[in-house]
């Protein structure tokens, strides 16, 4: 089946407070977020027409910003209210969500103080990350050369754009091998995440995961954690060396794209998707269907 790019589509995207048709919104190859990653973002769903976890996902894109050195002038309840007009607008009920916050092109340089701040909001029709039979045959994971950056060295606890360079590289590289995703270490040698996602082992039954040192404690991961926490499952956040993925009898991984994905395979590793696995997929499947109110009475 042939790609529909995401610049030639039918659709409305909310712009600086408006709404452009999808082909029209456009922006001067001179912006200063294409140039230098000045920009963040964040990846939602909306299940049913509610988008899970909005208000989370706004605090984090503003936050991000903040690290970055702007401001998004809009406030949060504004920027809720666009993301829920835009999947109004575009008559979608299932759908994922892009806010994207970038520097304009009033300079070009390093430096951008001058700079627009501009917002924009997108949504599309996407189903399952890896689709829906992959996901429960579980998915290959190969490793990866790149390594994420230690906090002081980049912004790592910013959703920022140029963050995911080395995760577009690692997952080429990994498709080229075969593998759907990679695993990537951080700048010490031990277990990060995925390229998108963050990663769960089942170890003797309880949940390790990797500390968030150096890459995004995701909304996910943590609304995960706290379904396996309400089913007596011990949560594990610790430091996790390579050697030990082996010692795991599950895997998975956990994101709003990817949801929860079952991983089968890391670099010649074999595990077999289980009742944990499985039991916290059908949970978290459960909970984003719920109304907002209902999430927050879940309390996940």
């Amino acid at each position: 089946m042939a790609l529909v790019p995401y610049d030639d589509r039918d659709g409305w995207i909310w712009w600086d407070g408006d709404f452009v048709p999808w082909r029209g919104a456009q922006l001067h190859v001179l912006s200063h977020g294409l140039h230098y990653a000045s920009a963040v973002f964040e990846g939602e769903r909306s299940y049913a027409g509610n988008i899970f976890k909005l208000r989370a996902h706004t605090e984090r894109l503003i936050a991000s910003a903040r690290i970055l050195g702007f401001d998004i002038p809009w406030a949060a309840e504004q920027i809720d209210a666009a993301c829920q007009a835009t999947v109004a607008k575009n008559g979608l009920t299932d759908a994922y969500v892009r806010p994207i916050a970038w520097r304009g092109s009033e300079e070009m340089g390093v430096a951008a103080r001058g700079t627009k701040i501009h917002l924009a909001i997108a949504t599309w029709e996407w189903g399952a990350y890896f689709g829906v039979e992959q996901r429960m045959a579980g998915v290959r994971l190969g490793m990866a050369k790149w390594r994420r950056p230690a906090p002081d060295t980049a912004p790592t606890a910013s959703k920022a754009a140029g963050l995911y360079m080395i995760g577009t590289m690692s997952k080429h590289a990994a498709a080229d091998e075969g593998y759907d995703d990679a695993l990537m270490l951080d700048y010490k040698g031990d277990v990060a995440e995925a390229t998108g996602a963050n990663v769960f082992f089942n170890m003797g039954g309880e949940l390790h995961t990797p500390t968030p040192v150096c890459f995004l404690d995701g909304i996910t991961r943590r609304t995960v954690m706290g379904l396996a926490r309400r089913q007596q499952i011990k949560v594990v956040e610790r430091t996790i060396r390579e050697s030990e993925i082996k010692d795991a009898s599950e895997v998975f991984l956990a994101g709003t794209a990817a949801e929860v994905t079952p991983v089968r395979e890391i670099a010649g590793t074999a595990f077999t998707p289980g009742e944990l696995t499985r039991r916290l997929m059908t949970d978290y499947e459960a909970l984003v269907r719920l109304s907002p109110a209902e999430v927050a009475q879940n309390g996940a």
